[in-house]
């Protein structure tokens, strides 16, 4: 049997896995034509936040599902990127400038520079994190993860020219050449082509030498060091490029909601995130995606029949995690093993 699908992946015949992954694009492309001709523009919106919770997803999964990463402070990277455009708007609108920088204010309402902003921003503020936290292991990472995110958002509630706890409400979204971002249609497409290049570029990485170190110092950090491979710069280039791609979630639900506030922040938002991963498929890239899905349309079915929604999505989730070992994506494709 193992010879037979070896064979079959010589002769490229599609695989089970494969497969599960290519109907789920599918369905993802064609949600809004099939939205839009049973007049349900609603599920645009809903497939639109599915999106963008799916990249912090994958961005998540690099460290936790292959580098052994238990962050609960990722929300942080997620509430960092939607600041960064959230703040660029308060400016523009005022005319005032940011950090005593008038320049940047130029272009300000534009994707190309309020995205890149908010990817290099989570990333530098990745960078100084992980740097610290990434001295320790187990519990303490666990916990000092947790620490900085709560840091992070007791800051911005603290602020109030920028909204404090009540946020800020952005009056329009950003503007990109030839996109018309005010669409729902198109910036869903747009916030799928970014999911898709993401997850490339992560499975790209996970299957190099750097991703073969990182499952290595998940594995065996001792074993590792004894090769006379650090571990360390690879974990912290992981976290750094997870907070980028958290970063890059952020500034796309900023603009999908039209409002930032400190929630994303909060650890609570690190544990939804978490549970999407866990849910989907720890190490896998495409489990995440599905577990963003499944999870944010669970929650929205659920809340519609009654407030108490949590106490039915509780046991479904303890039973796809006790049934399914690698998560929803596992389940599906019928893997117990590999990266998906």
């Amino acid at each position: 049997m193992l010879d037979s699908a070896a064979g079959s992946r010589r002769l490229g015949r599609p695989t089970r896995a494969g497969l599960v992954t290519l109907a789920g694009l599918v369905l993802l492309a064609l949600l809004p034509p099939a939205m839009l001709a049973l007049d349900q523009p609603f599920y645009i919106s809903l497939g639109t936040r599915v999106v963008i919770y799916a990249i912090a997803a994958v961005s998540l999964d690099l460290i936790l599902g292959y580098g052994g990463l238990v962050s609960f402070g990722h929300g942080a990277f997620v509430g960092a990127g939607a600041y960064v455009v959230g703040i660029l708007f308060v400016h523009a609108q005022d005319g005032s400038p940011v950090l005593s920088w008038p320049v940047a204010i130029a272009g300000s309402e534009a994707a190309l520079v309020a995205w890149p902003a908010a990817v290099v921003v989570s990333a530098l503020l990745a960078l100084a994190i992980g740097a610290i936290c990434l001295r320790t292991r187990g519990v303490a990472f666990i916990m000092i993860t947790l620490a900085f995110a709560q840091m992070l958002f007791f800051l911005f509630v603290s602020l109030p020219r920028y909204g404090g706890e009540d946020g800020i409400s952005l009056w329009w979204r950003n503007t990109l050449p030839g996109v018309d971002l005010g669409d729902d249609v198109w910036f869903y497409y747009l916030c799928l082509a970014l999911l898709v290049g993401f997850t490339l570029l992560c499975r790209r990485l996970v299957g190099s030498r750097f991703g073969r170190v990182l499952r290595a110092a998940k594995e065996n950090e001792r074993r590792l060091r004894a090769l006379g491979v650090a571990p360390y710069p690879y974990q912290l280039t992981a976290f750094v490029i997870a907070g980028a791609g958290a970063g890059l979630a952020g500034a796309l639900l900023a603009n999908q909601t039209g409002f930032v506030s400190p929630s994303p922040l909060h650890w609570t938002s690190s544990g939804e995130i978490m549970v999407m991963v866990i849910l989907g498929g720890l190490g896998t890239l495409v489990g995440p995606i599905l577990g963003a899905a499944a999870l944010l349309v669970l929650e929205e079915t659920l809340s519609t029949y009654t407030s108490h929604w949590g106490l039915v999505l509780g046991p479904i989730l303890i039973l796809v995690v006790l049934t399914a070992k690698r998560g929803l994506y596992g389940w599906l494709a019928g893997r117990d093993r590999g990266d998906g």
